[in-house]
């Protein structure tokens, strides 16, 4: 009788969220809607932007040269420019999302809307701006043949885990052009430790552990933030992200990633969080209070990051490239790479 009354729990936990996500839709102001270019078998990212001008150079290139056809973004106010910038991108529709970000879920009942809309029957992408996702191979086999591999194995989804790479220096000295790729302006990530506990009922995994638990979280690690997540679904009109992408409904989904150290097929979401920029964005979310469900408990954390701290120490890694993640077990392979490309 338990075991019934957790799945009817879920159920209606899921409903619940879809319900959210179609209110939220109808808010959505739509600026730019190219979706009548999307086709069957087409590859789609969804993300939620507030002023992210600097960023989005590069992660649209990124995401092309994995092969998304269409990006689906919502923007949350900007005012630096990230707008025109995103009007201008031919394989792009924009929407516009006032109010709270955090009273959205984080974004994610804006996305889940056009999740709804638009990415069902196709494989989808859900990230930030400020995530770069990479896999085993990733320079010489795209999402499509990583989602063939997929598809004829009958998994519908891949997991990644989100490194954050930091500068040597503090935070707010730059250590190499504002051009320059990612993993020139941020070289450095910790390698160990990382681990991962399974949460009922949803069996969602919470991975934690790296440098922001080092740094923020040494004397309470389990406050420290979550790093797993699901950026990759081929996406069902029943499937509902919970928090954030780390966790999703229904719970066969969160099997899909178990945390560093498996043999799984895994990706890697390279997070450049901690840009120079971090100490003003910082400065700013103490006033806005949009990034945590519990703001207050995360004002040492912001403040902290105001004061641009130097996350390097004598065990820091140099980033170097998929190989090297592939060989620390921060991600997994499957038998991907045993096909011949």
């Amino acid at each position: 009788m338990g075991r019934l009354w957790l799945r009817y729990r879920l159920r209606w936990k899921r409903r619940e969220i879809i319900w959210r996500a179609i209110r939220a839709g109808r808010a959505l102001v739509p600026l730019v809607d190219r979706t009548s270019q999307i086709t069957p078998g087409a590859i789609l990212a969804f993300a939620t932007i507030r002023n992210e001008a600097a960023r989005l150079p590069e992660f649209l290139d990124h995401y092309r040269r994995l092969g998304v056809d269409h990006f689906l973004i919502v923007d949350n106010d900007s005012d630096d420019g990230s707008l025109q910038m995103l009007r201008d991108q031919p394989d792009l529709s924009l929407w516009r999302a006032g109010g709270s970000y955090r009273a959205a879920r984080f974004g994610m009942d804006w996305l889940g809307a056009l999740l709804l809309r638009h990415g069902r029957g196709h494989w989808c992408v859900t990230v930030d701006a400020d995530e770069l996702l990479i896999y085993p191979d990733w320079d010489r086999r795209d999402l499509k043949m990583l989602t063939a591999h997929l598809d004829q194995r009958g998994i519908p989804g891949m997991g990644a885990l989100m490194l954050d790479l930091y500068p040597q220096g503090p935070l707010d000295q730059p250590e190499a052009a504002e051009d320059a790729p990612l993993t020139s302006r941020l070289q450095w990530f910790d390698a160990e430790p990382y681990r991962s506990t399974a949460i009922s009922p949803k069996r969602n995994r919470w991975v934690q552990g790296g440098v922001r638990e080092r740094i923020f979280f040494a004397e309470t690690p389990d406050r420290a933030p979550t790093l797993n997540k699901l950026p990759l679904i081929r996406w069902n009109w029943r499937y509902a992200y919970v928090n954030s992408t780390h966790s999703a409904l229904p719970p066969a989904l969160n099997d899909l990633y178990d945390g560093p150290g498996k043999l799984q097929l895994s990706g890697v979401l390279l997070h450049g969080k901690f840009l120079p920029d971090i100490v003003r964005r910082s400065q700013e979310e103490l006033v806005r209070r949009q990034h945590f469900s519990d703001p207050d408990a995360y004002r040492v954390y912001h403040q902290h990051l105001t004061e641009a701290p130097t996350f390097w120490y004598p065990r820091s890694v140099r980033y170097e490239g998929w190989r090297q993640l592939l060989d620390l077990q921060l991600m997994g392979s499957g038998d991907w790479l045993d096909e011949t490309p």
